[in-house]
């Protein structure tokens, strides 16, 4: 089978296309043939050796996978032949191996997919669907004035309307350039401001009432947490969820005590559980099957084109999710 590899850390140059051997699917296991996996910016984190962990080499990149069960391991219902499942393979004990063409998993591991769900659109809810859905379970946003960052990108985009259906009194989001700003006000948001204004920060305050938003949810860390911090209200909650990237200085962080503030630290994967996950997907599957949840694809690649994919990712090109087609 085909799979991409990287063997080097680097940039997206490192990432190769090689031939592996097909998995076998072992005694309660199933064997995937891989329709959609997802890419996620903290694979290019991992590929630049800039994670909050440092992987072993070589490594075949891929934590969400979308596809149909080809055949069945010894113990499974031979059944399941031919179903389509989504593999949250991250949730599992895999941290790897989802840029392929096929992925041996447990049984037990896969979810079901509804008619009507495409194997883009569910490899597209397992890592940034399942964020989005516990930022907004562990930070409720009912009757509040929330601000979500990267507003356009696959966390975002539905986290702000997650958002808006949690009961959020006003959504203002944050993204580079009109058109990603278009497509988070045509989800739901409120306002959409520019991350690129100096300054926007004070756009914050000014469509507030000089008060700041209540919730900052910052998934993009780094320069972006300073003016997520200037754009919070005082007794505001900044929820961070960007491993490897945080960057407030002790001052900084002083500073939100004399203004009652405080700040909230995620992680999605302590927050899975074996029995929740499966109804948080079926939760989110169902959403997005009956259009009450919109999935935005952010541009569709074959393995041989996961640097073009990384590419589009890290230079902000993209906007929803990305996926490699096998």
């Amino acid at each position: 089978m085909k799979a991409v590899q990287f063997s080097r850390f680097g940039g997206p140059e490192v990432l190769a296309t090689v031939e592996r051997p097909t998995p076998r699917p072992g005694p309660g296991e199933v064997l995937v043939r891989v329709r959609a996996a997802g890419v996620n910016y903290f694979e290019t984190l991992l590929r630049r050796n800039l994670y909050a962990v440092t992987p072993e080499l070589p490594m075949v990149p891929g934590v969400e996978v979308a596809g149909e069960i080809e055949t069945v391991g010894h113990g499974v219902d031979a059944t399941l032949r031919g179903a389509r499942v989504a593999v949250p393979m991250f949730a599992i004990g895999r941290p790897a191996g989802g840029y392929a063409e096929y992925v041996a998993v447990e049984a037990a591991a896969v979810v079901p997919l509804p008619d009507g769900l495409s194997f883009e659109q569910a490899a597209a809810l397992l890592v940034q669907g399942l964020t989005a859905l516990h930022l907004v379970r562990r930070s409720p946003p009912r009757g509040r004035t929330v601000l979500v960052t990267a507003a356009a990108g696959g966390v975002g985009s539905l986290l702000l309307q997650l958002a808006r259906r949690a009961g959020a009194e006003r959504v203002i989001a944050v993204a580079g350039g009109r058109e990603k700003l278009d497509v988070a006000r045509s989800l739901g948001a409120d306002l959409g401001i520019d991350y690129r204004e100096p300054g926007w920060a004070a756009m914050v305050h000014e469509a507030t009432g000089g008060l700041g938003a209540d919730i900052v949810y910052d998934t993009v860390g780094g320069a972006t947490t300073k003016a997520c911090l200037d754009a919070l209200a005082p007794y505001g909650e900044l929820v961070f969820g960007a491993l490897g990237r945080f960057e407030l200085t002790a001052a900084e962080l002083e500073g939100m005590l004399f203004r009652n503030q405080s700040l909230k630290g995620f992680a999605l994967l302590p927050l899975l559980t074996a029995e929740g996950l499966r109804a948080d997907l079926a939760e989110l599957f169902a959403l997005a099957a009956t259009g009450a949840l919109t999935v935005r694809q952010g541009g569709r690649y074959r393995l041989d084109q996961a640097a073009e994919a990384h590419r589009a990712l890290e230079t902000r090109r993209s906007t929803g999710k990305v996926v490699l087609i096998p």
